[in-house]
């Protein structure tokens, strides 16, 4: 297939572009500036690249037209925030584009009920990145059930993790001495009984869900959960990183406002739209239908992510290094 994918050079792109390329896919690399990839390969050799600006494409009407004339025939888009901007894309693309992959969130649930959620459950969003997600997606599921309309997929991803950018930590944010303290032995300070969730998966497994849905025709007017196979408690976290450097966890429980007043107010606020979700999530309906499997795990994603924080000098650990074990493992399919 000749692919467009917008937002190319991201976290996931960077993965799926040589993806793509590797499974004989002709790729269009859009852009918004002349970033590169996170990782080198070779396979973006055989990469067609363009810069197109979407926020003023999507203002004078120019930016959905563009991609449509690219001649592609599938367009997958990294990087759809508003409702507009999704429906400005597919009346685009109506016509000219056989299928639209989207990328969401699993922030589109909210809090749940039971856990791990499925994609089908009832749903309660809060904060405008959730809504709008949740929105976009039933305007694109919408989309494909309509005579003529574009065919739909979304694929929500948990927290994004991978060597080249900061992660969500144990305490729910991505204050980098958090890795420190817990490296040293020094004491972490968590929200309340440090048992709310979160939820990562690697940005090579987001990249290799996309790829499944590319040639699944099962998958058209569906949404799909793109997570590790299972999610972490805080504290469950912040010892199993503790172990890594040979430390027993010193951790701390406070209320949430006392937790607040320690992790200062930037931190405390990315705890908090963390942990008021506590995402548990079931790929479930990933693996039936698309063929999804996780190589990572949420504590090998995030050990191979911190390992390249240790080597770029962001986080210092005494010169101890995450174990082999940790940064090789893989997690029975």
């Amino acid at each position: 297939m000749r692919v467009a994918v917008i937002g190319a050079t991201g976290h996931v792109g960077s993965y799926l572009v040589p993806r793509l390329v590797r499974a004989g896919h002709e790729v269009v690399a859009v852009t918004r500036g002349l970033s590169q990839p996170y990782h080198p390969d070779p396979a973006w050799e055989a990469v067609q690249r363009g810069q197109l600006d979407r926020e003023a494409g999507d203002a004078d009407g120019t930016f959905a037209p563009a991609i449509a004339d690219l001649d592609v025939d599938a367009v997958i888009d990294m990087v759809c925030f508003t409702v507009d901007s999704a429906q400005k894309l597919v009346d685009g693309l109506r016509g000219r584009v056989s299928l639209l992959l989207s990328c969401g969130t699993i922030w589109i649930h909210g809090p749940g009920t039971a856990v791990p959620l499925a994609e089908e459950d009832a749903r309660e969003p809060f904060g405008e990145y959730g809504v709008n997600k949740d929105a976009i997606e039933k305007l694109l599921l919408a989309e494909s059930q309509t005579p003529g309309g574009v065919a739909s997929v979304v694929l929500h991803p948990g927290h994004i993790t991978g060597p080249g950018w900061n992660m969500i930590n144990p305490a729910g944010n991505l204050d980098l001495d958090v890795w420190r303290r817990l490296a040293g032995g020094e004491e972490v300070v968590l929200p309340n009984f440090g048992l709310e969730t979160v939820h990562h998966v690697h940005a090579d497994d987001v990249a290799q869900g996309f790829e499944l849905a590319l040639t699944n025709p099962g998958a058209v007017g569906h949404g799909f959960h793109l997570v590790s196979d299972r999610a972490l408690t805080l504290r469950g976290f912040a010892a199993a990183a503790a172990g890594w450097f040979g430390e027993q966890p010193v951790l701390r429980f406070e209320p949430f406002d006392r937790f607040a007043e320690s992790a200062g107010q930037d931190h405390a606020a990315a705890t908090w739209e963390h942990i008021s979700r506590s995402p548990s999530i079931s790929i479930e309906k990933s693996r039936r239908i698309l063929g999804y499997e996780p190589r990572y795990s949420s504590l090998r994603a995030v050990g191979e992510a911190l390992q390249r924080l240790i080597d770029d000098g962001k986080v210092e650990t005494r010169g101890r290094a995450v174990p082999g074990h940790v940064l090789h493992d893989r997690p029975s399919p």
